[in-house]
């Protein structure tokens, strides 16, 4: 575990809280780790009913550390890292998995949303996924997810042109469920996820796998995005992109 992750308990509400404010919370391969073993856990006690995952007031996450994504780009395993390990583990994630935002939410900040029950934002959060721009291709099976919940044209939009999407845009879109004041965020989420909690817990997690549909589906997705996600990190152009990022 990292201090960089931070996971807290409330009753049947388990929270996992990114912690690494001063580099606007981006995710480390140490962290995807600690962020996996987290939901691991929580899926495997009984006495957890609902995940809850926040960023800190003003930053949600400014998504994969660059310099860790520099490594694989220079030739490391990708398939044995924590974010290989956070992605596979995502669609079977079977109990209620909710979020807040708030600032940032940028690559897997965003796509990482896809795979919520419920979505919370503030005024200020802001929804971006720049795979393109760094010579890179959408993952965590955003090809088939995005489509799916805000339409093809949408998705094209956030994945493909990379416009940043505001919060207002966001929940025009679904990605979010509704806009609230910054200083409500926690306890809207908090209280939502406290709530389910409540409820009969074999049917509602049964409605959530009615309502994902195959899982096999979204595996088979990711997989192949990552496939040419990882073939992209190693092209000329990925390289380029990353240089010309790193020189800012």
């Amino acid at each position: 575990m990292t201090e960089h992750i931070q996971v807290t308990r409330d009753g049947a509400v388990q929270t996992i809280r990114f912690n690494r404010a001063e580099k606007k919370n981006a995710i480390t391969d140490a962290m995807y780790h600690a962020l996996a073993e987290a939901l691991e856990a929580g899926e495997a006690d009984d006495s957890i009913s609902v995940h809850v995952l926040l960023g800190q007031p003003g930053v949600f996450t400014a998504g994969n550390d660059v310099l860790d994504f520099m490594q694989f780009a220079a030739g490391a395993d990708l398939g044995k890292s924590g974010v290989a390990r956070y992605l596979r583990l995502q669609p079977d994630i079977g109990k209620p998995f909710l979020a807040g935002v708030d600032g940032l939410a940028v690559g897997i900040g965003t796509t990482l949303l896809f795979h919520c029950d419920m979505v919370f934002a503030t005024p200020g959060a802001q929804f971006s996924t720049p795979f393109v721009n760094l010579g890179l291709v959408a993952e965590n099976a955003s090809s088939l997810l995005a489509p799916r919940i805000m339409g093809g044209v949408r998705a094209f939009e956030l994945l493909a042109l990379a416009e940043r999407f505001d919060a207002e845009r966001a929940c025009q879109a679904g990605i979010i469920n509704a806009v609230v004041a910054p200083e409500e965020l926690e306890a809207k989420v908090l209280d939502t996820a406290q709530r389910l909690a409540e409820k009969p817990q074999q049917a509602l997690r049964q409605t959530k796998a009615l309502l994902k549909g195959d899982s096999a589906e979204i595996h088979a997705a990711s997989r192949r995005e990552s496939e040419i996600f990882a073939e992209r990190l190693q092209s000329e152009e990925a390289r380029n992109a990353f240089m010309a990022f790193m020189a800012r």
